[in-house]
């Protein structure tokens, strides 16, 4: 029955990018160089994670990426390692003077891998950056991009829309927090959510899927929220470590997130998606911005969109909030007030 508000709430949102111009695309900024750096980037086999690290390679940068299947996550390693055709030279023709096209997932940059990491558990999350601290000497930007909108309950025990979207990414960032701080300067961007505008956190519930019969829906809202505020507390928490933190809703996406919406929603979804939502990678570049562009540590914890820092609604700006957020999270990842293993 969620899907049913979401339905109701995808054509109010609908309406409302319609009249202000629904796919007003950021505009890419020039590539900065990241040779030498190292990033994270969680669900970076498909979607907007998958642009984000075809961008981040494209840019020279270590990347790594962190998602649950191995075979997706191998396939789109190869696709953007491979190098791109050589100019005027097509395979198996022979050359001739119009240079090939390059072809969106080929780099050349040999330096992007896949890691096993299901957010959905905790023991996994654990022996990701226990994996990934012995092997990587450096970490300069972690991407927590992945999200599900499907209802469900972990092996842990939680929601899975919360767990995967918060909890899963609170106890990772956590864990890799020190290899953060010894490669200053760094930053963490959490991929959020406009749906954190209905969000509403219990503190004495947290985990527990929302009762009544939209709990799908308010289940991901409340996840999005708790994005926001993680980012604001987390900004406030590393002041002076050259560690910062931004939230960035990336826009009206056609991406796979929804891909659990039942059948009778589909025929609606899947047709203004295609016509009307942005591009996997044209909502990346919001995620991009924040991950790279200069002169952004002053506004650390802030919550951004394509157009730049906004405010987000009143629930998400509740520093009491974010704080009792913060410590909840840290019980119900095991972690102890140090933030340790």
């Amino acid at each position: 029955m969620g899907w049913a508000l979401l339905g109701v709430g995808l054509l109010l949102a609908l309406c409302a990018l319609l009249r202000h111009g629904l796919r007003s695309a950021p505009r890419p900024r020039a590539r900065p160089e990241l040779r030498g750096r190292t990033a994270i980037v969680t669900g970076g086999s498909s979607g907007i994670g998958a642009a984000t690290a075809l961008e981040l390679a494209r840019c020279g940068a270590r990347v790594i990426l962190a998602t649950r299947s191995a075979r997706r996550g191998e396939a789109a390693a190869s696709r953007i390692r491979r190098p791109p055709p050589r100019a005027g030279h097509t395979p198996g023709l022979a050359p001739g003077p119009a240079p090939a096209p390059l072809r969106p997932q080929e780099t050349g940059n040999n330096e992007v891998l896949f890691m096993h990491l299901d957010l959905a558990s905790l023991r996994s999350v654990r022996a990701f950056a226990s994996t990934f601290l012995r092997q990587e000497p450096q970490l300069h930007l972690l991407i927590n991009n992945a999200g599900v909108s499907a209802g469900g309950t972990t092996e842990d025990g939680f929601s899975l829309p919360f767990q995967v979207n918060h909890l899963g990414h609170f106890l990772l960032t956590q864990l890799l927090l020190e290899r953060l701080r010894s490669c200053a300067p760094s930053r963490v961007v959490i991929v959020a959510s406009s749906a954190h505008c209905a969000g509403r956190l219990r503190p004495e519930a947290l985990g527990r899927p929302p009762s009544g019969l939209f709990s799908t829906f308010q289940d991901y809202c409340d996840s999005k929220l708790a994005n926001v505020l993680h980012a604001r507390e987390l900004a406030t928490r590393e002041q002076g470590t050259q560690v910062t933190c931004y939230a960035v809703h990336p826009g009206f996406v056609n991406t796979s997130l929804f891909r659990h919406a039942p059948l009778w929603l589909k025929p609606l979804l899947l047709p203004l998606a295609r016509l009307l939502f942005l591009e996997a990678s044209e909502g990346a570049w919001a995620v991009l911005d924040c991950a790279t562009r200069d002169g952004l540590e002053p506004l650390s914890g802030r919550y951004f969109t394509h157009r730049g820092p906004r405010l987000p609604w009143a629930a998400a700006r509740d520093d009491r909030l974010a704080r009792v957020l913060w410590e909840a999270s840290e019980r119900l990842v095991g972690l102890g007030a140090a933030g340790g293993q």
